[in-house]
């Protein structure tokens, strides 16, 4: 998790009000902070990734405010409606198709803060951009160009500027060869035929996202105007990355001024989006989640301190505005744990359960370290990924129909997360993909559920507990993953036949599927899988460069 470094003393100053430094630690915790270290002169806290409106020292102020009584309800910015523009290629729909952009003024930039500015953004890039995939963000000297400006895809050999850390010009190419950064993160658009470029009315080079900015740009003490852009693959993710950055910049009495994005592929947008969203809470639930007495007043009072606007409908509903820059609030719970927090933790009264328990170990688990066991003797280590994925990385990236029977997201917050998974195996290929710097061969598995809607039964969601295993390397074929099923199925204490398979995320003709019989009748579960080479297109499809092999297992335990 980010660990966010501030003095005491620009907190201070940008709270208007100096606290005991014994205090500000204490509270630090009820406004959802890890405290990981402190001294005399600064505080290093730890903020969840769900949070990155923390990310800089403006944002633990505005929350802070709000805790301390200093301010109330949803900030108030000033914004100037313009007619600035940033105009789309057509040819970036397939590279990299969004952009997001505005013009904050009047900021003002120290040492410091200027080295505040640059973690923001790379804790950004991290949590919110997966590392620049998802979304990248260039933040410039405004005064330095000159709009209209363009989001338009240069050519690789022609194009060329100063990027920042160097004083020579560069080629787009020879800047994904020679700059560190571009080496870092030319696997993002080296495949492309042209690279994404922000550009201003003279044709001045500002930035190649999501690799690297212009020194032409380059923010220094003396700036004083700011252009932002967030370009990336993900609409929302970009939309939400540039309601934060603009909101935490301006906190400190800085200007806003909007700029439209004109696409020739979409509907135009006018950024930054400070509309808040809409959710109702209800008191009922609110006591039942928080275990206290509550009145659609107190709730009102609570959550104004959170920094929420809030108004009573009735005495048992009040309509919440959500500010965009809190992305972790979906749903009415969420709003429930924030009326906890203005509440107090510490005010919460504590109650100890009127009835005492046993620890046993979970049997569900104790099923899972059986499988453990028996892959890591078989030379795997294990990896964990999350439920939720989409149909692009789940079905088309390895060649299957979108089935009807997967359980969606009713409200996804970004575009790679709108389904739960039904298999383990694209989870798999996305870990390899994202280690293909380290040394070969990797052989991989995990143990999860995965979830589907039963026809059969109502429409109702059915779990299942699976066991996927891949491994690349350059000799990986289909003896190799034969061999090690048939190793897994006899460790496991079972025999099993084989049959042909017409998956079409292997190559054919080297795809099994198996069925199991257990050599003890007591067995307390049965399974059954399937295995061998990923087809070549699937492996383009997640970047990969080697041969991989792999195989799942479905488990069935008897009730």
């Amino acid at each position: 998790m980010p660990v966010i470094n501030f003095t005491y003393d620009e907190l201070f100053e940008q709270l208007g009000k100096e606290l005991p430094k014994d205090e500000l630690i204490n509270i630090l915790p009820m406004i959802s902070s890890d405290v990981e270290s402190y001294d005399d002169t600064e505080v290093k806290a730890e903020f969840f990734p769900n949070r990155p409106d923390y990310y800089s020292v403006e944002g633990i102020v505005r929350s802070l405010k709000g805790y301390l009584d200093l301010e109330k309800g949803i900030p108030e910015y000033t914004i100037k409606e313009t007619d600035n523009t940033i105009t789309v290629d057509k040819e970036l729909e397939e590279i990299r198709p969004y952009v997001a952009s505005c013009i904050i003024r009047n900021v003002k930039i120290n040492d410091q803060q200027l080295r505040n500015i640059m973690e923001f953004q790379e804790h950004l890039h991290w949590v919110i951009g997966r590392d620049r995939k998802k979304v990248a963000i260039g933040i410039h000297d405004l005064d330095k160009v000159e709009g209209p400006f363009y989001y338009k895809a240069g050519n690789p050999d022609e194009d060329k500027f100063i990027p920042l850390e160097t004083t020579e010009e560069l080629t787009l190419n020879e800047i994904l060869e020679q700059h560190d950064k571009g080496e870092k993160y030319a696997k993002l658009i080296k495949d492309f035929d042209k690279y994404p470029l922000i550009v201003d009315n003279n044709n001045n080079i500002m930035s190649m996202p999501p690799i690297i900015n212009s020194d032409l740009t380059r923010l220094t003490t003396k700036t004083t105007n700011l252009f932002l852009d967030v370009t990336g693959t993900d609409i929302n993710a970009v939309t939400n990355s540039l309601n934060i950055i603009a909101s935490n910049l301006a906190e400190n009495g800085a200007t806003i001024e909007t700029l439209e994005v004109n696409y020739p592929y979409r509907e135009n947008i006018i950024y930054p989006q400070f509309e808040p969203k809409i959710i109702n809470v209800h008191k009922d639930k609110a006591e039942e989640y928080i275990g206290i007495d509550l009145t659609a007043d107190k709730i009102v009072e609570t959550l104004e301190k959170t920094r929420f606007n809030a108004e009573k409908i009735d005495e048992n509903t009040v309509k919440v505005e959500v500010p965009r820059y809190r992305i972790d609030i979906l749903h009415e719970v969420d709003i429930i744990e924030n009326i906890a927090l203005g509440y107090g933790f510490n005010e919460l009264p504590a109650e100890l359960p009127n009835f005492s328990t046993i620890a046993n170990p979970d049997p569900k688990r104790e099923f899972d370290k059986i499988i453990e066991q028996v892959m890591i003797g078989l030379s795997f280590i294990e990896v964990k990924s999350l439920m939720l994925t989409s149909e692009n990385q789940h079905y088309t990236k390895l060649r299957k129909e979108i089935e009807e029977d997967r359980v969606t997201v009713a409200q996804p917050i970004t575009q790679d997360r709108t389904m739960i998974r039904k298999s383990l195996i694209n989870s798999l290929l996305e870990f390899l993909e994202d280690n293909k710097h380290e040394e070969l061969p990797q052989k991989i598995f995990e143990i999860g559920d995965v979830a589907y809607i039963d026809t059969t039964k109502e429409t109702q969601m059915k779990t299942v507990k699976k066991l996927a295993a891949a491994q690349i390397s350059s000799v990986a074929n289909f003896t190799t993953i034969k061999s090690i099923v048939e190793s897994f199925v006899a460790n496991m204490g079972f025999t099993m036949e084989l049959k042909d398979s017409k998956n079409p995320s292997f190559i054919q003709g080297r795809c099994a599927e198996f069925t199991t019989k257990a050599l003890n009748d007591n067995t307390p579960f049965t399974f059954k899988g399937y295995f061998g080479e990923i087809h070549p297109e699937v492996l383009t499809n997640f970047e990969l460069e080697y041969p991989v092999i792999a195989f799942e297992v479905e488990f069935d335990q008897k009730e």
